[in-house]
């Protein structure tokens, strides 16, 4: 699992989409956009606000549209949270798991 580029295109502004399929067992993709270089984090929560997983910590990454595959079999079934920051950007989006 990991971070793979999507095409050469590099967007306007900063974007993270909803992860598909959600809810989802145990594997999702959360696609994000770059429109500059930056240093990216991209953290999963749970309701509580507990970090769950770190799936990219602080990595300098160049602009473009990226898609990130995410494996959630080591964590129970319920509702999370992913946040994205990058540069001056966060947005964060809720996904669900059913095992």
């Amino acid at each position: 699992m990991g971070i793979t580029p999507i095409g050469s295109e590099v967007p306007q502004i900063y974007s993270l989409q909803q992860n598909y399929p959600n809810p989802f067992n145990p594997l999702t993709n959360i696609k994000f956009g770059l429109p500059k270089a930056s240093f990216v984090t991209l953290k999963v929560y749970d309701l509580l606000g507990r970090e769950v997983a770190s799936l990219i910590n602080n990595m300098n990454m160049t602009a473009g549209n990226y898609v990130y595959d995410f494996n959630a079999a080591n964590i129970p079934s319920g509702i999370y949270f992913y946040k994205l920051s990058a540069g001056e950007f966060s947005e964060v989006k809720k996904m669900t798991l059913i095992k």
